[in-house]
Formats: structure tokens, sequence, C-alpha cells
């Protein structure tokens, strides 16, 4: 490693006495410090220039990357471990690694994890600073065990609505301020009793769910194929067995972006999303009630990252971020093999394309393609057991035509209609 000009340091509750003595050192080297308030705050009153973080933080993130080569010797006072939900990992786009020394404290999860006698290997670990509620949502199920990371004390009562709302109102609730020092305090109930306390904005919030298994609790997995009637839609919805076939198709993989072309209600993206945290999809869809109800969707299926744009395919397509995966569920009939080959050209190399037709014209369309640019076509034909009568018979769903092609050439296709 080269002679490092940024250190990055961890404080946890304890303040500076709690630093190491390399940590210490560090500080009394530094000619520079960013950081909260709270953490300036500990420096001694010596003259050293303090340099709060911006709102947005990345503006001082820019600015830190740009005293690269300069005299300052730069340091950044941060929570706990910096590279745990930390500024280490962010500040890493701006600053290479080999100029940083980085000094952590216990991180919070830690130190929750020592409070609770929890094994971290065994923990759902969400944060909601700075993100909305509704990122809780997947990781709610049957005997999780989840550990949040606080906004604030208001995070708190919030959390406590939304997983009573869930169906998991029976869920231990611990929160914890102050994690680490002298003002530690721990506060205890359940979600549906949680009582309306003043909690403060340092505080960390465990929650353990029931082992439900009566059913009267829903079960939203994160594998593909959630009920039907988690959805919100006016018809246009890919249907359970359907979806789980055409997620296998695509296959998610975690930091890989999606664009759902004609998204519909969006249960393919944000299924999607669902797979892994990282996961990133953008859904295109020209019809703007379909879009509010995809953006409702996504919120109460905890995907409220779901980017989703109003207009339609292709045009719609030519500024995008390049996908790594595309599925069109709308739209063949209309725009012929144009949307087809944009998409198809859009991929790298490895990327996916599934396309989905349900009427005849979009059929053609995927037989037409299929006969110039390869991949694969499958029928997919679903009956379900419904009411007739007096009695029961087999209903058949409306048959699904499945294109799958992988990308395994850089060539490019030019589109026909």
């Amino acid at each position: 490693m080269s002679k490092p000009w940024l250190s990055i340091i961890g404080i946890g509750e304890e303040g500076i006495a709690g630093l190491t003595p390399a940590a210490r050192l560090l500080l009394q080297r530094a000619t520079l410090f960013y950081g909260g308030q709270r953490h300036l705050a500990l420096l001694p009153d010596d003259g050293r220039e303090r340099r709060p973080w911006t709102s947005p933080m990345t503006e001082s993130f820019a600015e830190i990357g740009q005293l690269r080569g300069q005299t300052h010797k730069v340091c950044v006072l941060a929570s706990g471990d910096p590279f745990c939900f930390g500024v280490a990992s962010v500040l890493m786009r701006y600053v290479p690694f080999a100029d940083m020394m980085v000094i952590p404290a216990p991180s919070i999860i830690s130190l929750a994890c020592s409070r609770m006698g929890w094994a971290y290997s065994e923990l759902e670990v969400v944060t909601l600073v700075g993100r909305p509620l509704e990122t809780l949502h997947p990781r709610l199920y049957p005997g999780a065990r989840i550990l949040i990371l606080s906004g604030s004390g208001a995070t708190v009562p919030a959390v406590a609505r939304l997983v009573t709302e869930r169906g998991y109102g029976a869920a231990r609730m611990v929160v914890i301020e102050s994690l680490g020092g002298v003002r530690e305090r721990r506060v205890e109930g359940t979600a549906a009793a949680w009582a309306d306390e003043a909690i403060a904005d340092l505080n960390v919030i465990t929650l353990h769910c029931p082992d439900t298994t009566t059913g009267e609790v829903p079960l939203l997995p994160r594998l593909p194929g959630l009920p039907d009637e988690a959805y919100s839609s006016d018809g246009m919805l890919t249907k359970r067995e359907v979806r789980a076939a055409t997620l296998a198709a695509l296959a998610p993989v975690p930091g890989q972006l999606l664009w759902d072309v004609g998204a519909g209600c969006g249960s393919i993206a944000i299924e999607w999303l669902r797979c892994h945290p990282t996961c990133r999809a953008i859904a295109i869809e020209a019809d703007p009630d379909r879009c509010a109800i995809i953006i409702r969707n996504a919120a109460a299926l905890g995907c409220p990252s779901l980017q989703v744009i109003n207009a339609a395919a292709p045009e719609a397509l030519e500024t995008l971020e390049q996908p790594h995966a595309v599925f069109i569920g709308g739209g063949l009939a209309e725009a012929g093999t144009e949307v087809l080959s944009q998409c198809w050209n859009a991929l790298p190399n490895g990327g996916r394309l599934v396309a989905n037709a349900v009427t005849l014209e979009g059929e053609r369309r995927l037989l037409e393609w299929h006969g110039w640019a390869g991949g694969s076509l499958v029928r997919i034909q679903v009956s379900r057991v419904e009411p007739i009568g007096r009695r029961s018979g087999w209903r058949s769903l409306a048959p699904v035509t499945q294109y799958v092609n992988t990308k395994r050439t850089s060539a490019v296709l030019g589109g026909r209609t």
C-alpha cells in the first residue's frame, strides 16, 4: 500500500476515549477533518479545519476525491465500522483503496448481536437510514430474526405499524438506544402493542417474528411465483405459474439489471428485485394508469427502488442503462420485431432475452424472430381446478408462447417491422 493520505476512523458511542492507539495517531496527524456534526464536536478545539457533511453527502465525497495529491492529511470520522453500511464503501468510488487507512470500531451489528445473543449468520440485516420503510417487506417471514439500522426515533413506531399490518403483530421488538455507550437503554415490547414512547434518534431495532404455521399470515417468499392475489392489476398480470417459469428463464443474478418492457402491473420486475437486495430493474410501461399500479405493487412488496418509466418501446429504450436481462411482456404485436431487435442489441454477451406472447399476432412475431435469431420456444399451458356448477373441473388459462435466448456473440441484428 502506498502512503495513505486519507484515514477513515470508526467511532463508537464511547467517543474518542474508545479509540485504539493507531486511530489516535492518525487523528493527531490529520490536518483536515470530515464527518457529521456529532463526531466533529468530539475533536479538541485546536484550530484544525473541520468540514461537516454536505447535503447530499456525495458533494463532500467528490471534494475529498479532489484532494488527492495535495498536502492535506484528511481524516473522515464515521460511526462504528465504516464498511458496514457506512461511508467507506461509497468513498471508494472517489478515492483508491490504496490511498486509505481504515480503522473500524465494533459495528452496530456486532454490538446488537452481543446484546441479543443472536448469530450474525442467522440474521436479516436491513438499513432504513435514508431508505424507504417498504424495504422491510421481503424480510418478514415466520421465524425471521431481523436487525434494522434505524433512521431516527420516528422509525420505531413506523416499523411497528408496518409489521403489524403485515400480520406479524406478535413479533418481539427490542430497541436499543445509544448502543455501546454509557447512555445505552433497552426498550422491549411486541409490534402490535408498541407503546408511544420517545426513542432517541441513535437506535437499532431487532425483530423476532413468530414462527407462524397456521396459514393466517400470507407467505410472500423471495422465490419467484408469488400468489396472484399479492398484486393489484387491471387484468394485465402474468399468472403465477408462468411468472415462475419466466423468472427461471431470466435467471436473476445479484447486482444485475433487468428491463421489463410492457410491464403491465410490474410483477416480473418486482420478483426479479425480490430475489436479491442488489438486483436492479426498470419497468417500461406506456399506460400511465398501469404505471401507478406498478408503483403501488412495488411499495407493497418491498421493492420501492423499482424505476418506472411511462413511455412506449422501442423509443423509451434508447437512453437506458445497458441491461443484463430483458423481459418483453407486451407490445410485440404493435411494435413488430423492432422492439425485439433493439432489446437484443442492447444486451451484452451472456445477456438473456425472454419474451411472452398470448395473442396470435404476438406469437407470429416470436416465430419470425426465432427463425432469424435462433433461441428456444416453449408453449406454457396452465389449467386450474374451478367450480363447474355443483362440481369441479379443469379450466385452462390462455396458453403462453415463451421465447428464450442467451446472447453468445457481439453480432448486432438489425430490426424489421
